[in-house]
């Protein structure tokens, strides 16, 4: 089995898009720039597009030491990918409350516009350790303002045998991985103990339970019941919908598309 990187991922923004990348660099909280920005409601509390899908109609590109945000129908508004200096507030994401730097009155004009409701747009400044999930991470372990671990990875196997089952195919970015590997059968990544690249080991703890975000066309915002409806007809275990693997990482350094020579550790085999 001949694993590759085929594709690699960052979301600056939790819940908005993404930015595919030649190579990404590995630190601490996951890769470098993914969801260090967040959007929050009026108490401090992360959006989504769990509920607010038109987050998707905002587009992310890096130019130099500037974070770019567009969408079709709005001017473009920037800011350093570090972050601005501003004051200090608790946000919460999940059961987490983190200390964040409010981004300013500019940038919480432009996402409650473009967003139509009451919000700012938060950072999480290098201090601010978050750990994962305990019930399957590691006390060292720590992530951004991801929904619980540093990376997700799909096999592009996983995803052309599901739409091998829909009538409408859809994209990878219906999933919003930050790892994308190809060369291996469909749900290999779910037997994996571990991934060597390079320097750097991965290790699968949990499989990803999928919610109404998968069903949000990342283009148009549009809702329809797939890829969500299918999946849950042959990917369901104890009422979860499971698609990708969620990784935590021992080492830091740079991982490209088209790394290969990947080591593949498998789970032992059940016995019966």
């Amino acid at each position: 089995m001949n694993v590759t990187i085929s594709e690699l991922w960052i979301y600056p923004i939790k819940s908005c898009g993404g930015i595919p990348l030649d190579r990404a660099e590995v630190q601490a909280r996951g890769f470098a720039g993914d969801r260090r920005f967040m959007v929050v409601d009026s108490e401090g509390r992360f959006l989504s597009q769990r509920t607010l899908p038109a987050m998707a109609r905002i587009r992310t590109r890096i130019s130099g030491a500037r974070l770019i945000l567009s969408t079709i129908d709005s001017n473009d508004f920037d800011l350093p990918i570090t972050g601005r200096e501003g004051c200090e507030v608790k946000t919460t994401v999940w059961n987490d409350t983190c200390r964040s730097i409010d981004q300013g009155e500019d940038a919480a004009r432009w996402f409650s516009q473009v967003l139509e409701t009451d919000c700012r747009l938060v950072f999480m400044p290098d201090p601010t350790l978050r750990p994962v999930d305990q019930e399957y991470g590691r006390p060292p372990d720590t992530v951004s303002f991801a929904d619980g671990y540093p990376f997700l990875l799909i096999s592009q196997g996983s995803l052309d045998e599901l739409n091998q089952r829909l009538e409408r195919p859809v994209p990878m970015n219906r999933f919003r991985p930050n790892i994308v590997v190809s060369g291996c059968p469909p749900y290999a990544e779910d037997d994996w103990l571990s991934m060597v690249v390079g320097d750097i080991t991965f290790l699968p703890i949990k499989p990803c339970s999928r919610c109404v975000v998968i069903t949000t066309d990342q283009t148009t915002c549009e809702r329809y019941p797939e890829p969500l409806r299918t999946l849950a007809t042959y990917r369901q275990r104890e009422g979860k919908v499971l698609f990708g693997q969620n990784l935590v990482h021992d080492g830091i350094g740079q991982i490209e598309v088209g790394n290969s020579g990947i080591v593949i550790t498998k789970k032992a085999a059940q016995s019966s």
